[in-house]
């Protein structure tokens, strides 16, 4: 039985090492056979160096009270807002924050759900039980009224905080969601096998089970981060996050409070931060139905 056992696992083992290989080896060709997805993986990479760049090189924004709502010009590309600082400067030192706390909750967000998720499925019987009356908690509680009503109670001045506090209200839908797939993969025969060698709970889970799970949790984390940068820049629309620095939701936050919309000149001044946020999920969304071909190759042509 034993030496039976361990013939499967070993060739268990084998195939899915060949396929994690492959699969790695194969991602950034299928992206570039997938233009859509090739371009937008190349167009999300310079937001993030310039974003990250930008406020190295770019000084902040001086205002100048005899250039305000300055419509677009040689000297000012996206015009001027209520200070009379220039916009264009602003959205490209905008960018960091909100990348960094999409990025961190959107990691948090998967540590939890992947770790626990596949607990509760693996274990079954009292700690699926208890795992899984927690999310169904947090679940039925409106995700973004939830996340106003902490954000009032705790002071969002730091980024991380930020990014921990939209990840503590993230996880349940995730969780559940790889719940699914681990109650699935666990019958399949190498998992059998690695069981009946006493692998380990660790083992299985991190080893067996969860690298064939790769490209399901790789497009979790980008819907995720998607998710995670609409809600803080809600939070920073409606002014429960700190209002300091550069950041394209605090944008919209002054440009809604200084009534904008009542000037002529300040339409780049509104539509600038909405364009970079839309511009930042839509190369996301765009790379994410790529990695699912490079993943999944049943959808490939």
């Amino acid at each position: 039985m034993a030496s039976v056992a361990t013939t499967v696992n070993e060739s268990a083992a084998r195939r899915t090492t060949r396929g994690v290989v492959g699969s790695g080896q194969s991602i950034l060709r299928i992206l570039a056979y997938n233009r859509a997805g090739f371009v937008a993986s190349w167009v999300l990479a310079a937001i993030v160096v310039i974003s990250f760049v930008a406020p190295l090189v770019i000084p902040e924004p001086l205002p100048d009270m005899t250039q305000v709502y300055q419509e677009p010009s040689l000297q000012h590309l996206l015009g001027t807002d209520f200070q009379g600082a220039d916009v264009l400067e602003q959205v490209l030192r905008g960018g960091q924050t909100v990348l960094i706390v999409g990025a961190v909750a959107a990691a948090i967000v998967t540590l939890i759900a992947v770790t626990f998720g596949s607990l509760a499925a693996y274990a079954g019987g009292s700690v699926d039980s208890v795992i899984g009356a927690i999310a169904d908690v947090v679940l039925t509680i409106p995700s973004f009224p939830l996340l106003a009503v902490l954000a009032s109670l705790i002071r969002l001045n730091n980024p991380l905080l930020l990014a921990a506090l939209i990840a503590a209200v993230s996880w349940p839908v995730l969780l559940r969601a790889v719940r699914g797939q681990v109650l699935s993969l666990r019958e399949r025969e190498y998992v059998e096998a690695a069981r009946a060698l006493d692998l380990g709970t660790p083992h299985i889970l991190f080893r067996e089970i969860l690298p064939n799970m790769r490209g399901y949790i790789a497009i979790y984390f980008v819907l995720s981060m998607t998710g995670a940068i609409y809600q803080q820049v809600g939070l920073y629309l409606l002014g429960f996050a700190a209002l300091a620095g550069d950041n394209w939701g605090i944008m919209l936050n002054l440009a809604w409070y200084r009534g904008a919309i009542f000037y002529k000149g300040s339409f780049w001044y509104i539509m600038a931060p909405i364009i970079a946020i839309s511009l930042v999920q839509l190369t996301m969304v765009t790379m994410m139905r790529s990695l699912d071909e490079a993943f999944n190759p049943r959808l490939r042509r």
